[in-house]
């Protein structure tokens, strides 16, 4: 009875947790934690295990909520019972924060008709800007001063993109035309790059650990068509032709497809070595309007991160990118997450299969935009129903809703930290969200 007794109030002080990453893998069985542990403790128990020489910050879950408080308080709180196995989900947080944002910190004027299209440069020194006026501005974020303006548009500047080494700017028009620039002169390189017949609706370049240095980029189209262009050449390599309507949005993904969304309420997947269709993602009822890639945010920065390193060569570059590319993605394949006019969203994993992972119900009005969090672990959407949701990255599960809108939601961003959204809407407003609120303050469906 001696024996018993301790073991009994063990029992009673202790809850059996089973620690799994995002993706449901375990970190090893299940094992009894003291009730009053909390974030901290499981912090230091999660480095021990997977042997972190460098400590690292991680944040926990349970059932989707974010762990802020003992566990006995989460149990108390949330009527759960200690005689289950609790499943509790670590999920690494970046090792660097963003500042606070409370005020404007800078206005920054030039343009003298409507900013259409706005893009950080991969380093986040520079900041290039598509308007109604048919001009493109560099600015320097360090000065918050304007470094050229570039002109040669005939018409408004819809879209804009940086190469994910920093070397090219292009930009495509409403006339339906490309243009590269030089962003360290703010020159065009060479003529305009033409070939569509109607206006561009998107951009996205080669990823550098694919190809260093950058020369390859694939534009949209709402004359139906996506065309890959490479700037060395300064012309069209391939064509693809298959939407039997507008394309909408286009993604160059870590795995070497191009992803482009239509009106005709498909996605198709393309290699891009020849251009051939390898499959279409077939679901939605009504026009695809949003495309996002779980990896977005490092293949949009390939070999830039918060620590400011240059690189001296596009070896070291590619390589540097492909570590930080394989790190994102882990054991998981690429996930898409496609937004419709249907009012739903689907998560897709295209490298595996042609069929949906998950379909995303809640919307009351058309998905305008879907947005990865760059650490992958949130999905965003904004929707003409005045809400953003946010959305488990991996499983698609739905989280929260936010409802602080009181006209549609056009577009979302997050910060580089993944710990802030930023949404803008209609009613002239942006909102911002701080992840200690998802899944915990969020209005539920």
């Amino acid at each position: 009875m001696e024996v018993e007794a301790p073991r009994q109030s063990e029992m009673v002080n202790n809850v059996m947790c089973l620690l799994v990453d995002p993706e449901g893998n375990s970190l090893g069985p299940s094992m009894y934690l003291p009730q009053n542990a909390g974030p901290q403790q499981l912090q230091q128990i999660v480095n021990k295990l997977l042997n972190n020489e460098e400590k690292l910050p991680y944040s926990f879950y349970i059932s989707d909520q974010e762990l802020l408080v003992p566990l006995a308080t989460y149990l108390e709180k949330n009527k759960v019972s200690v005689e289950k196995v609790l499943s509790v989900v670590y999920q690494p947080q970046a090792v660097f924060r963003i500042r606070p944002v409370n005020r404007c910190s800078a206005t920054i004027a030039g343009h003298t008709e409507a900013v259409l299209s706005v893009a950080f440069s991969p380093d986040g020194r520079q900041l290039a800007t598509g308007s109604g006026d048919t001009t493109v501005r560099l600015w320097d974020l360090n000065t918050q001063t304007p470094s050229f303006t570039c002109t040669g548009h005939k018409n408004w500047v819809l879209s804009i993109a940086w190469s994910p080494d920093g070397k090219h700017l292009v930009s495509g028009s409403m006339a339906g035309e490309l243009q590269s620039w030089d962003p360290q002169t703010g020159k065009p390189l060479g003529n305009p790059l033409v070939g569509h017949k109607k206006w561009i609706t998107g951009i996205s370049w080669e990823p550098v650990h694919l190809n260093a240095p950058c020369r390859r980029f694939v534009s949209a189209s709402k004359d139906g068509d996506a065309r890959i262009w490479d700037v060395s050449l300064r012309r069209c390599v391939i064509c693809l032709s298959g939407h039997t309507l507008a394309v909408t949005c286009v993604k160059w993904g870590g795995d070497g497809m191009i992803y482009t969304g239509s009106q005709d309420c498909t996605i198709k997947v393309w290699e891009t070595t020849q251009g051939k269709l390898i499959r279409e993602l077939k679901g939605h009822g009504h026009w695809v309007n949003s495309l996002a890639l779980s990896t977005e945010y490092v293949l949009r920065t390939g070999a830039f991160d918060h620590t400011g390193k240059q690189y001296s060569s596009p070896e070291e570059m590619k390589q540097v990118a492909l570590e930080r590319y394989n790190k994102m993605k882990g054991n998981s394949p690429e996930r898409l997450v496609s937004g419709s006019d249907d009012f739903t969203m689907f998560l897709w994993e295209p490298f595996v299969s042609k069929h949906p992972k998950t379909r995303m119900t809640g919307h009351q009005q058309l998905v305008n935009h879907v947005y990865f969090s760059p650490d992958g672990q949130w999905i965003a959407s904004a929707s003409f129903d005045k809400s953003v949701k946010l959305w488990n990255g991996t499983t698609g599960k739905f989280v929260a809703a936010f409802r602080g809108h009181v006209g549609p939601v056009y577009q979302i961003s997050w910060s580089a930290d993944s710990r802030l959204l930023l949404s803008g809407s209609k009613d002239t407003t942006l909102k911002l969200l701080c992840s200690s609120r998802f899944g915990t303050s969020g209005q539920r469906n």
